[in-house]
């Protein structure tokens, strides 16, 4: 697996304990986003570098998370039916950036929008849709520090899909080697390093760049 990893214990301790955070696994030029699928969507992005096939659906939205730890709860580290080949999706970090500037939240906050039904024509007309949600500990446990997700649809799923995955990264088999350790407290679980991410950090570094 071409991702470096670290112990939870070390990471846990540097991670905020609370607020609104993207967590993540990024260098200078690309992120990693997690996403899990039934074999047949999963060995074909595997396969092909991209998404595809006969199971694949671009009519639907399809959600992506830059946690790793988040996303082992949504799939139960890789357990749960339709859920069970994982992977790690490398993206430019301009296309990334680009998500969050388009993301409409899925639910109403009147700092963003004047009224719930201009809120509401956003919603309905964005390709790209944000939920905080709570973060998970290892074991499952909810924690005060948010989450981050992005529904992809239209056009937007189609790019990411076929177009800007760097990297396609089959996890499966780390994550079940890890899964034995995703326990509160334990000191042998591992997982990918994840630093809080900070949007259009990309721009600036590429306009210092010489």
């Amino acid at each position: 697996m071409n991702l470096e990893t670290e112990a939870y214990e070390t990471q846990s301790k540097r991670w905020p304990a609370s607020g609104r955070h993207v967590l993540a696994h990024f260098d200078r030029d690309s992120i990693v986003v997690y996403q899990a699928y039934r074999p047949s969507i999963g060995r074909y992005a595997i396969e092909h570098g991209r998404f595809g096939g006969a199971d694949f659906s671009f009519s639907r939205m399809s959600w992506v998370k830059p946690n790793f730890l988040w996303m082992m709860y949504r799939c139960g580290w890789g357990t749960k039916p339709g859920q069970e080949i994982v992977l790690g999706l490398r993206l430019p970090r301009r296309f990334f950036d680009s998500l969050l500037s388009k993301a409409v939240p899925s639910s109403f906050t009147p700092d963003l929008h004047p009224s719930r039904e201009a809120w509401q024509s956003a919603v309905e007309t964005s390709e790209v849709r944000l939920q905080w949600d709570p973060d998970h500990s290892p074991s499952g446990r909810g924690l005060e520090r948010r989450a981050i997700q992005l529904g992809l649809r239209g056009a937007t799923l189609e790019a990411f899909a076929t177009r800007e995955i760097i990297e396609v990264i089959d996890m499966t088999a780390f994550v079940a080697s890890q899964r034995p350790h995703a326990r509160d407290g334990a000191t042998d679980l591992r997982t990918p390093v994840e630093y809080v991410y900070t949007p259009g950090l990309y721009a600036a570094e590429q306009r210092r760049s010489p």
